[in-house]
């Protein structure tokens, strides 16, 4: 099972935190080791290891790449390797694991090889994910069609100029805060999330259907203006938010509930609060 949208894949019911890079998952070394010895320590481990195999540690400056991994933390620099990389490391660990092992990180790299050649491959898996984590027919449905029209504007992002990263967050941010009147900080925080969680993974179908509804907005107003550039993108992401926000104020006035919502959308209970009618201010 591969959590992709937090960067974790799972072997065991044990998270491995792993970072797309040149083309290829990367995996904290730590977490690989932890995985195969359940050591107390494992970065003594690693120093013995390396100790006992001199041609690995040898060759650890080529295996050994330090990448920025998300952690609950926030990103910090890591010890990580590419599937080369471990399957050399998993040599020198004697553990009844290291072959089954060997063969999920195969599947694992495959998986993503077969992602790229086939993108439609990873919608199925990202579905088959979903419901495993026990999210209903319904929710998965909307879950998916808000990928596919976030993949859409983000690509239009890509061919107009702004990086993928930094850029992304903050053309994301102006969405969410014409959609929301939060960004994603704010909503993670008003959600109770740690900082690796994906924010539309604990979304209430509707919260989903107004999110697509400003991707798919700030696309439209993109091509239709041609806006080019972080600052025009900018614009257009906080008219396409703010035709969203406007929807989710229609529909709070109607309502008398807020839209956004704590709580466990798998199971149907959450939270939402209440909104005074301006008739009953004082």
């Amino acid at each position: 099972m591969i959590k992709k949208n937090t960067k974790l894949a799972i072997f065991e019911e044990k998270e491995l935190r792993r970072t797309w890079h040149n083309d290829q998952w990367y995996f904290v070394i730590e977490d690989v080791v932890q995985v195969l010895i359940d050591s107390s320590d494992v970065k003594q481990y690693i120093q013995r290891m390396k100790q006992r195999d001199l041609e690995l540690s040898k060759g650890w400056v080529q295996i050994v790449h330090i990448l920025d991994i998300d952690t609950k933390g926030g990103k910090q620099k890591m010890n990580c390797g590419s599937l080369q990389g471990i399957f050399r490391i998993i040599q020198s660990i004697p553990s009844p694991k290291a072959e089954p092992f060997k063969q999920w990180l195969a599947r694992v790299g495959q998986e993503r090889i077969e992602e790229i050649q086939d993108p439609e491959r990873a919608i199925v898996r990202a579905k088959q994910i979903y419901e495993q984590k026990g999210y209903n027919d319904d929710w998965i449905a909307k879950r998916m069609r808000g990928i596919n029209i976030r993949n859409t504007l983000t690509d239009q992002w890509k061919e107009r100029g702004a990086q993928e990263g930094f850029d992304f967050a903050i053309l994301t941010n102006e969405i969410y805060k014409g959609t929301f009147e939060m960004d994603a900080k704010q909503i993670k925080a008003f959600k109770s999330l740690d900082n690796p969680d994906n924010p539309r993974d604990h979304m209430s179908e509707l919260e989903l259907i107004l999110t697509m509804l400003g991707e798919a907005t700030t696309t439209e107003i993109t091509t239709s203006k041609n806006a080019k550039g972080l600052p025009e993108l900018s614009e257009a992401a906080k008219e396409g938010g703010a035709v969203a926000g406007r929807t989710r104020k229609d529909i709070e006035t109607k309502t008398g509930n807020s839209v956004l919502s704590k709580g466990n959308f798998k199971t149907g209970k959450i939270e939402k609060k209440v909104l005074k009618s301006k008739s009953n201010k004082k």
